[in-house]
């Protein structure tokens, strides 16, 4: 499956904000934060990658839907986007 390249850039930029989160978080174990913050901020970046990977999906359902016969053909079906569905979930 390819993605739009406006769809690219969009996951891209969520990405780099997470590795900003991740480093933010690195930073406030280093700095002896209250545990409450720092758990606060990792379950904010891991619903922020599963965002990610929601989207990935969505782009891959809507590309299976479409045509779902050129998505087999590409190995990308709608049992495998359901299975990837679910490993998110």
């Amino acid at each position: 499956m390819q993605l739009e390249e406006s769809t690219e850039q969009e996951l891209h930029k969520r990405l780099r904000r997470i590795e900003g989160q991740i480093r933010g978080i690195q930073q406030m174990l280093a700095d002896g934060r209250e545990c409450r913050e720092i758990v606060a901020q990792v379950s904010a970046a891991g619903k922020a990658l599963n965002q990610v990977g929601f989207k990935l999906l969505v782009t891959g359902m809507s590309h299976c839907l479409a045509d779902p016969k050129a998505a087999a053909e590409n190995g990308f079906d709608i049992a495998e986007v359901e299975q990837l569905f679910l490993k998110l979930a």
